[in-house]
């Protein structure tokens, strides 16, 4: 392709880039921090050095600005609340309380009257014994990744009071960077909050008393020296209220008298009805996601003046592929001729959501490791298409002989495709998707056959991964434990789990997962189509990192998976073991996918791998099989339009992995940080017989809206936080569960935590366990008392198939 360079050089920079470090040295100080084996100045000497190094590979990829603002020790939301002034007051944080200290109570809660963080004494002048329950997290968009979610009143006041942003602003000048400083919208960061007032009320109305202090942090950062700030406000890629949309013109008027130049990033969805008034809007600066909505990019072209400045986001940032260069500059050479104002080329989005480096992924084979690019190879991508865009490369770069390499041997390769896979779906039967009898029918049938109490307990599905069980795991990849003295351990560390739910008196049990290192990774390991590497982590949320498997290629599932330990934890006792499974949907969902097909058609050859697995887990005589789909809500596309057609095949695929088993099995999902009153007849849809949800967090808020639906099958609203070290009280349990019982009948209620227990530690964990237990005796025993009808009863013997 021979490209007439433009009249300008192009700049190039990211969103954002990731905290956690290439060995995750961030995730391991935060919890030495939290564990008290360091404290706050080392911590963040660890940050500091992070940014220091993170701020140098931008500039050594030629980037023209470094972001500073991105990083955070736990979420970039929570750094808002804090930098915006509007902690909550229920904390009762005291006034000479340390901010990183508050930081992490509003993460990850408190355990009690901490005077580190309060003062003499807690909200509403009183000491809070169980101490406070963390800030609610859900999903950042439709990605992976978890964030804090503020609390506002009708009378929230906001303030500038937080240093950390200008204090990380001077770090980066003083290593000798240019600087553009990251913010997260007003309206954004309003949009996101929720209303925690006693009486509901508009969040925009709040947008009045916001706006001064984002003008205040702008001087600021003028005063500092700094040119450009971008601002993020994803939320235009949203369908809003007309009172929203129209709420950002005057908005950026007022902050556009306030300092540096702004650069408004938009990105995860087209801009579509908010086209013309993102290029409008008084900013000096566009960014545009143009991996998700390329079709878009000449609209923006011909709408942005030519004075403005535009930014293309032209490489994937939520994925790992590497960039076509020849479409990518296909996409970009009308636009660079068409506007005449200065011109940027980024990630999509922030680089947050993919791993840092695929330096050391030794584990890959050279023919998919050149189909590949993370954070920093990304911004190498981002160098060679700004040459060729602006002439200072040419076509003979042997940059760009080495990506069409890659990007030709992906297409060509053998590998990706299975002929027994596309025979398999183009054979399936009419029906494949449906179980074989109505809920109703099929209620009766596990009634007997299971003989559980009212209110049955049971957990999501891990228990607490040990150092010893790491440890193991290790030992066994590097070889240095057998197969067969790894597999005694994890049987031991099985039997283990299994005569701990005894004594805690749970009623249906699990094998604990000790011998899975992750939800997803575990199954991909063990299913064709899947690769994996050695360090590719990306946060999740606070310290929590995943590891995302790379769908390269087309999925089988050629051997059983988790029928062994399944089968060899339920010898150990007459209670209901379940089968630990995780969804077609998240699988996909938490996965960097193939981009050569349409996801749905991934997404049903995963559905048929777990099907067979589901099938072989009944003829083990598995009386419950629990298909784990976290990430069905955040698979929607962010525009309703699309929703229909997302979610007609997303439940399908859940149905043909859940529906190839007899009527006696009883198939359970579990759900979390997720909102779903807006996708509630497609849930139904999924016919699931027992449905488990995060409840806790929300104060049963969530679980309304399937009481208000009259949701028609089983459900199991958690009842306490995992993600707490926090243990509630008996009494705080029992006044969730007999809030559930207001809008579910009590018939249809399960009792659980609201996830798994992986991250958690063993005392806690029995501790909470042991509440929760007797939370449910006692509701039981309340509604034996009162008469109702199927009120608990003695244990009967569990009977067979």
């Amino acid at each position: 392709m021979t490209l007439a360079a433009p009249p300008r050089p192009v700049l190039t920079h990211t969103l954002g880039f990731p905290r956690m470090g290439a060995a995750r040295e961030l995730k391991f100080a935060l919890e030495r921090h939290w564990r008290g084996e360091i404290d706050a100045d080392a911590l963040q000497a660890v940050g500091a050095e992070l940014r220091a190094r993170h701020w140098q590979v931008q500039r050594d990829a030629g980037l023209g600005l470094v972001t500073v603002g991105d990083f955070a020790y736990y979420d970039h939301v929570a750094n808002h609340i804090q930098l915006l002034g509007c902690e909550p007051a229920r904390f009762g944080f005291g006034p000479k309380a340390p901010e990183l200290a508050r930081y992490f109570a509003l993460a990850r809660g408190t355990t009690g009257h901490d005077p580190a963080v309060c003062g003499a004494g807690c909200a509403h002048g009183h000491a809070a014994p169980e101490g406070h329950a963390a800030l609610e997290m859900t999903k950042w968009f439709d990605t992976n990744y978890h964030y804090l979610v503020p609390e506002l009143h009708a009378d929230t006041q906001f303030h500038l009071a937080s240093e950390r942003l200008f204090d990380e602003v001077r770090e980066a000048q003083a290593l000798g960077h240019a600087v553009k400083a990251q913010l997260v919208g007003p309206l954004t960061f309003l949009w996101l909050s929720k209303d925690k007032g006693d009486a509901p009320f508009d969040r925009l109305a709040l947008l009045e008393r916001l706006l001064p202090v984002y003008a205040q942090i702008l001087a600021r950062l003028k005063d500092l020296g700094v040119q450009w700030v971008q601002i993020d406000e994803p939320i235009l890629g949203l369908e809003l209220p007309a009172a929203w949309s129209q709420a950002f013109e005057p908005a950026y008027w007022q902050l556009g008298k306030a300092g540096p130049q702004v650069l408004l990033a938009t990105y995860f969805s087209p801009l579509q009805d908010h086209l013309r008034l993102a290029c409008q809007l008084p900013v000096a600066g566009l960014h545009v996601d143009a991996v998700r909505a390329p079709e878009e990019l000449t609209g923006v072209a011909d709408w942005l003046p030519g004075y403005k400045l535009l930014s293309v986001g032209i490489v994937d940032g939520r994925n790992v592929w590497r960039t076509d260069p020849d479409a990518a500059l296909a996409l970009l050479a009308p636009v660079a001729a068409k506007h005449p104002g200065p011109l940027w080329l980024a990630p999509s989005c922030s680089l947050l959501h993919v791993p840092q480096s695929l330096a050391g992924e030794d584990r890959l084979d050279d023919e998919l490791r050149s189909w590949l690019a993370f954070a920093e190879e990304k911004l190498q991508e981002l160098a060679l298409l700004a040459a060729l865009l602006d002439g200072s490369a040419q076509q003979s770069d042997p940059r760009l002989a080495a990506a069409r390499a890659a990007i030709a041997s992906r297409r060509a390769s053998a590998r990706v495709h299975r002929a027994d896979v596309a025979r398999r779906l183009a054979e399936a039967p009419a029906g494949a998707d449906q179980r074989r009898a109505p809920f109703a029918a099929r209620r009766l049938v596990q009634r007997t056959r299971l003989a559980l109490p009212l209110l049955p307990t049971t957990t999501i599905g891990s228990f607490p991964q040990t150092a010893q069980i790491r440890a193991a795991r290790a030992a066994h990849r590097r070889g240095e434990l057998s197969t067969q003295d790894y597999e005694a351990q994890m049987r031991a560390e099985i039997e283990d789990v299994v005569r701990r739910q005894e004594a805690l008196g749970l009623d249906v049990l699990v094998h604990g997962e000790a011998e899975r290192n992750d939800m997803v990774e575990y199954f991909g390991e063990q299913l064709a189509g899947f690769a994996f590497t050695a360090g590719g982590w990306v946060q999740s949320y606070g310290s929590r990192c995943v590891k995302p498997p790379i769908l390269y290629g087309d999925v089988a599932r050629d051997a059983p998976m988790t029928v062994a330990w399944t089968q060899y934890a339920q010898s150990l006792t007459d209670r209901p073991m379940k089968g630990m499974l995780t969804g077609p949907v998240t699988i996909l969902q938490w996965s960097f996918v193939r981009d050569d097909q349409p996801r749905s058609r991934t997404c049903e050859q995963i559905a048929w791998a777990i099907r067979d697995e589901v099938v072989d887990l009944e003829k083990a005589g598995i009386a419950v099989v629990q298909i784990d789909e976290p990430a069905i809500r955040e698979g929607l596309p962010l525009r309703r339009a699309h929703w229909q057609q997302y979610l007609a095949w997303a439940t399908r695929a859940f149905r043909i992995a859940a529906s190839g088993v007899g009527n006696g099995t009883q198939i359970h999902t579990h759900m979390c940080y997720s909102e779903f009153n807006d996708i509630l007849p497609a849930i139904a849809s999924m016919d699931a017989d027992v449905i488990t949800i995060e409840t806790s967090r929300s104060h049963m808020e969530l679980l309304t809206a399937f009481g208000d639906w009259h949701y028609p099958n089983e459900i199991g609203p958690g009842v306490y936080d995992i993600h707490s070290p926090r243990v509630p009280g008996v009494d705080e349990m029992l006044a969730l569960l007999r809030r559930a019982a207001e809008v579910v009948p009590v018939q249809h209620l399960w009792v659980n935590p609201d996830c798994g227990l992986k991250t958690r530690a063993w005392p806690e964990t029995e501790a909470a366990l042991r509440h929760m237990v007797q939370a449910a005796a006692q509701l039981r025993a309340e509604l034996q008392h009162r008469g109702t009808t199927d009120a608990a009863v003695p244990r009967p013997q569990a009977q067979p198939a």
